[in-house]
């Protein structure tokens, strides 16, 4: 749902009470500048929630608000785009890591299923840690695969966080302690990237955990 709505204090609030009164929970908020200055300055607040609520009730109750000219229903990008499969690490490993998983995607998503693909070559254990990190914090992040020639340190601590948020992780076979940190670790990068998506679709059989620690 896009709503577009005066930027002043106060009018998320109100947005977030009607949210609140129609027992809908948000689970997803993004806000940005849309148009005007000044006290004529709009955002548009991109909402995703849930609960069994009555649409056209919550949809007339953002309506009334006097700081909100227009709302919007949109399909969720849970429904567009679907499970995220993240690859983050060295630029030439990424791109065959993405390759098995695109093409492994493409094979679920014919059959209905909707599964994406995010790519992020990066260098620098201090840079690889905050990206690493952040995977917790995307929206319909599924799996994390790790794919460089060296890891360890505060990425390896990092892993272990984005474990412990239910994130399973995938690596490359590498120098470093992140092999000893993640879920599974997969010599061929085409291979980590099909294993990912076969780990994350509602209709396949492989179960990481089922050989979680063993090495490919």
């Amino acid at each position: 749902m896009c709503i577009i709505a005066r930027n002043k204090s106060g009018v998320l609030k109100d947005i977030a009470t009607v949210f609140a009164e129609h027992h809908a929970n948000i689970i997803m908020i993004h806000l940005e500048a849309c148009e005007g200055q000044g006290d004529e300055a709009f955002e548009e607040l991109y909402v995703e929630f849930e609960g069994e609520i009555i649409e056209e009730d919550l949809l007339n109750g953002l309506q009334t608000l006097p700081g909100v000219s227009n709302v919007i229903i949109h399909r969720s990008f849970g429904d567009i785009f679907g499970k995220r499969v993240i690859i983050i690490g060295g630029g030439a490993q990424v791109a065959q890591v993405a390759m098995g998983a695109v093409n492994e995607a493409d094979r679920h998503n014919i059959r209905g299923e909707r599964i994406s693909v995010d790519t992020i070559p990066l260098v620098g254990e201090k840079t690889l840690a905050q990206a690493v990190d952040a995977v917790t914090r995307l929206p319909r992040a599924s799996i994390l695969v790790l794919a460089g020639s060296l890891m360890g340190g505060d990425v390896s601590i990092a892993v272990d966080r984005v474990k412990a948020a239910g994130i399973p992780v995938i690596t490359l076979n590498m120098a470093g302690t992140v092999v000893d940190h993640a879920d599974l670790v997969v010599t061929d990068p085409t291979q980590a990237g099909v294993f990912a998506v076969m780990q994350i679709s509602s209709i396949a059989v492989f179960d990481i955990f089922r050989v979680k620690g063993r090495k490919f």
